[in-house]
Parts: structure tokens; sequence; C-alpha cells
């Protein structure tokens, strides 16, 4: 399977970030090898210097889809799970902008821990999300605030990419991130990190230095 991920697709986030909204989702891959458990230490790369939290929902495909509308999309989505889009500013930001760069080093996909099927969710777009470091809330939103929603995103992915069974998308993540602050907040080992969204589930990771 692979690891789509959507970029700037919460208005509040994409303003802190001082980017214009995209016209269409803004589309990358993280690389299945930054795949992590919920629970695992997330690793700080050698050279990095500016290790950022992302809190997201994800969706996980069920079925093969290809030129799928909008209509279409929840008969194609198996469920849902918490994600954490763990990025390296210094590298996706810098040098004309590196989002796999940045986004792919290993144990920056931790996933789960909870798979949640679509039927028990009521309404997929009104879902509370957050993040907190070391006890500090850092991240508040809902994913009603979303740029693109979930049926977007995906009709939107199968008109030039097909999707598998197993498949996952990172969706975006709201306004709080290290990198929006000021000064900037970044993530050093030792730190704390939770990330969940209501109904789905939650996860914790302690930061670790390089290896």
């Amino acid at each position: 399977g692979k690891i789509v991920a959507i970029g700037f697709n919460y208005i509040n986030h994409a303003a802190e970030m001082e980017v214009q909204l995209p016209e269409e989702p803004l589309t990358f891959m993280k690389a299945t090898s930054a795949l992590t458990g919920p629970f695992d230490e997330v690793i700080q790369p050698r050279n990095g210097r500016k290790l950022d939290y992302e809190a997201e929902l994800v969706v996980v495909i069920g079925r093969r889809a290809q030129y799928i509308s909008e209509d279409e999309v929840f008969d194609y989505i198996a469920g849902y799970t918490v994600g954490h889009d763990v990025s390296e500013r210094a590298f996706q930001r810098e040098r004309g902008g590196q989002f796999t760069k940045g986004k792919s080093a290993d144990t920056f996909a931790p996933v789960g821990p909870y798979f949640v099927s679509g039927d028990q969710i009521d309404d997929i777009q009104n879902l509370s999300i957050w993040s907190e470091v070391n006890g500090e809330m850092r991240q508040q939103g809902n994913t009603a605030d979303m740029v693109f929603g979930v049926k977007e995103i995906v009709s939107h992915l199968s008109q030039f990419m097909t999707l598998h069974p197993g498949d996952i998308i990172f969706t975006g993540t709201p306004a709080g991130v290290g990198d929006g602050m000021d000064p900037p907040q970044y993530l050093k080992p030792g730190d704390v990190v939770r990330v969940g969204i209501e109904g789905i589930g939650e996860q914790r990771q302690t930061i670790a230095a390089p290896r």
C-alpha cells in the first residue's frame, strides 16, 4: 500500500504557515518506511533541527478506487484511524520545498491504535482533533474546518492515481504546529507528544535523539 498526504488542508493552518489556500488538494507522498506504531518513539533524523508535530485524520481505503465521484467515496472507504504526520521543517521548507523529504524519515508516520469503520461515525466532518506537547495543548481543531473534505480528497486522488485496499490518506492538520508559533517551538529529545481524534483514539510518542 501507499501513504498519500494532503497539505495545508485546514484554513487556520494555511494561515499560520503563511500560504494561500490551495485550489485543489495539495498532494504529497510519505514513504511507507516511515510507518510506526502509535506508542513507538519518534526518532529525530540526523541533520534535523526543526522537528514538528501534526495531528491528522487518516482514511483507510477498502476497495480499488479509480475515477470515482464524490458521491461514491464512502463506498470505497474501509474506515478511519489517527495519524501523526511528523515533519522535519528544515528538510520540508528549505531548498525550494521538499515535502516528501521532510515527511518520510523513519518513524515519521505513527498510525493507530484503533481502526474505526465508517458506519461507527455519524459525521466524519465534525470531529474534534488535537495535539499536546509535554501536557500543553497545542492544536485544537475540528474536521469541519478542512478546506477539502474526505469525499473531495478521495475522489480527487482517484482521478490521477488508483487507490488500492490498505492505502492510507493523511488528510491534513489544524493550526497550532510548532513551526507556526512565534517564536517557533520545535520538538526535542525527551518531549512527549499526544495526538487524538474524537471517537477514533489517541497516540502518545516520546521524541528520541538521532541514531
